[in-house]
């Protein structure tokens, strides 16, 4: 019987599911809003209120803006690397 493949511990399932834990959101304006979890999300798209803008790094955008609500504006960068892409989200639109 052949033995189960033993992957290397940067591919290990744990490390798979912590890499991403939160998922970039985009009103119907394109401003970054505060990110959601990734059930959030699927919740968001399954619905149809939703629709991804990007697979990397995933983003939604709404098909609706939310006027009604008081949201919090985000400043939301990517810095393009040579092995890795950082990308920075926070609460200072300055960013």
């Amino acid at each position: 019987m052949a033995q189960p493949a033993i992957l290397p511990t940067r591919y290990r399932k744990s490390k798979i599911q912590n890499y991403m834990s939160k998922v970039l959101i985009l009103d119907a304006n394109q401003q970054p809003l505060y990110p959601v979890r990734i059930s959030c999300a699927r919740l968001l798209l399954s619905q149809g209120k939703a629709t991804v803008f990007q697979r990397y790094p995933f983003t939604i955008i709404l098909k609706e803006s939310l006027s009604h609500l008081t949201l919090e504006q985000l400043g939301f960068k990517i810095h393009p690397g040579v092995k890795t892409t950082n990308i920075i989200v926070g609460k200072d639109k300055k960013i």
